[in-house]
């Protein structure tokens, strides 16, 4: 069944969940997030989750957009420093998990939140259960790149700190699935990240996976270029890369830390003098359109995949503008019908890994 003809009272409609709570910037930024997505797109609704007090407060000068809110009352809060164990615990009036459930029980067709990641990844896995075939889920992230779509898909990003070579294979599948479905590239390019483009060079587990991924690339229906290096991120050489968990997230880290450090060195140049100043007024058309290239806001969403059910994780700090992209990345794979696509993907790749293993043979599902 596609995502849009599940209902909720509407016809036709999208419908995502949304944590409210959570996020450093409070509900507030939420509810602001979620009034500039649903200007730009109007054939959705929601299903939010939080204290129903502060929610209707909050939405009571919204008139047009809570019209098209429902507000599921949850009294708890997963901060960030909860613990996994704790949240699964003792989370069940939490926000996060009422999030999560309306997905699992498909009164939405994704959910989204700017909590505590190690929770959300933990209740996302034991409500919604892994995809057959999946050993371990990842989280993708978008990447700025010279790409002409502007962005390449880089995962695991932190769900899990190991992976191994079935794994990593997983991995360049699902990512090949979002890549086609969020940013429409019918035969996207698959890397796997290393220390080197050298066949010999890297871990035993990454030597593996690299043979793996190249025999599937006709299964999976990608062009795998190969062993790329960290410099290869941003650039127009691939469209997904591959990696475990523990480098994917010390690279978003410093990715953005980078970001935000080159837009501080700017300012600095900048302001460093009267000269300095008149040139950056002169400059200020390109300035701008420079701070919206590197603006991480607009690439804000984790998606977690591999699951039973989409959920999109916010950075914890977004304003109203990241947590309205992220929104905006929930709808569009909502839209293309992604978690369908991406559970007939590994289906198709389980089903052809068997044949080829008894010598037969399967083209794989076309997506």
């Amino acid at each position: 069944m596609p995502p849009d003809s599940r209902e909720d009272g509407l016809s036709g409609r999208i419908v995502i969940s949304v944590d409210a709570m959570g996020g450093d910037r409070g509900p507030a930024a939420v509810i602001g997030g979620l009034t500039e997505a649903a200007k730009r797109i109007p054939d959705v609704d929601f299903i939010l989750h939080g204290p129903e007090e502060e929610l209707t407060r909050l939405l009571a000068k919204r008139a047009d957009i809570a019209a098209r809110c429902t507000i599921r009352h949850a009294s708890g809060v997963v901060t960030m420093e909860d613990k996994p164990g704790q949240v699964m615990r003792h989370g069940g009036d939490t926000s996060m998990w009422s999030a999560i459930e309306s997905v699992r029980e498909h009164e939405a067709t994704v959910a989204v939140s700017c909590g505590n990641t190690g929770a959300l990844m933990a209740l996302s896995v034991i409500r919604l259960r892994k995809l057959p075939g999946v050993n371990r889920p990842a989280i993708a992230c978008l990447w700025p790149s010279r790409n002409p779509g502007g962005f390449n898909v880089m995962l695991d990003v932190g769900a899990d700190i190991k992976a191994d070579a079935p794994d990593l294979l997983q991995f360049a599948l699902m990512g090949t699935s979002y890549a086609r479905n969020g940013l429409g590239l019918a035969r996207p390019r698959v890397g796997l990240l290393n220390v080197g483009t050298e066949d010999h060079k890297g871990r035993a587990e990454l030597k593996a996976a690299h043979e793996l991924i190249e025999a599937s690339a006709g299964i999976g229906q990608f062009d795998y270029v190969g062993f790329v290096e960290g410099g290869d991120l941003p650039s127009a050489r691939v469209d997904v890369i591959v990696t475990d968990g523990f480098t994917g997230n010390v690279a978003l880290k410093t990715g953005e830390g980078t970001a935000r450090l080159v837009g501080d060195f700017l300012r600095e140049a900048f302001n460093a003098s009267f000269l300095s100043k008149i040139a950056a007024v002169l400059a200020l058309g390109s300035l701008k359109r420079l701070q919206a290239r590197i603006d991480p806001r607009r690439v804000n969403g984790g998606v977690f995949l591999g699951l039973n059910g989409t959920i999109v994780k916010s950075h914890g700090s977004a304003d109203a503008t990241g947590v309205a992209a992220a929104i905006e990345l929930a709808y569009r794979l909502a839209k293309s019908g992604f978690q369908e696509r991406l559970a007939a993907r590994v289906a198709s790749a389980a089903q052809a890994g068997q044949d080829a293993a008894q010598g037969g043979e399967e083209d794989g599902t076309s997506e």
